[in-house]
C-alpha cells in the first residue's frame, strides 16, 4: 500500500486547510485510516481516525469539533477537514492505514497502523 498526503499549507489562525491522502495497492476499503501529526521535537500524535466503510470516527481532543475526517472509497481516498486552525495545530500531518481490527472500532494507536504516507506540512500563523 501507497499513501501520499497533500493539501497542507500556510494559514492564519483562524483558517481552514482541507488535507486529502490517496491511496494505491492493496484495496482501500479492507483497512481503517488514520490521521497523526508531528510538531518539531515532539512526538507523533493522533488526530483521527476513521473506520473502513466510514461508519465510525474518532478524534483527538483537541481538535473536537473543529476537523472531521471522511473517506471515498470510490476514489481511495481520505480527507482531514480542517477548521478555525490555531498555531498548535502547526504539524506535519501523516496519513496512515489500519489493516487490523475489527472494522467497526476505530483505533488511535500509532503501533496499530501498518501504512504511512509521507506527511505534508501545516503551517498556522497567529
Amino acid at each position: 500500500v501507497q499513501l501520499q498526503a497533500f493539501g497542507g499549507g500556510l494559514v492564519q489562525a483562524g483558517g481552514s486547510l482541507r488535507l486529502s491522502c490517496a491511496a494505491s495497492g492493496r484495496p482501500f476499503s479492507t483497512y481503517g485510516m488514520g490521521w497523526f501529526r508531528q510538531a518539531p521535537g515532539k512526538e507523533r500524535d493522533f488526530v483521527a481516525a476513521i473506520t473502513r466503510a466510514g461508519g465510525n470516527t474518532r478524534y483527538a481532543d483537541s481538535v473536537k469539533g473543529r476537523f472531521t475526517i471522511s473517506r471515498d472509497n470510490a476514489k481511495n481516498t481520505v480527507y482531514l477537514e480542517m477548521n478555525n486552525l490555531k498555531p498548535e495545530d502547526t504539524a506535519v500531518y501523516y496519513c496512515a492505514g489500519d489493516r487490523g481490527g475489527s472494522g467497526f472500532i476505530v483505533r488511535s494507536i500509532r503501533p496499530d497502523y501498518d501504512y504511512w504516507g509521507q506527511g505534508t506540512q501545516v503551517t498556522v500563523s497567529s
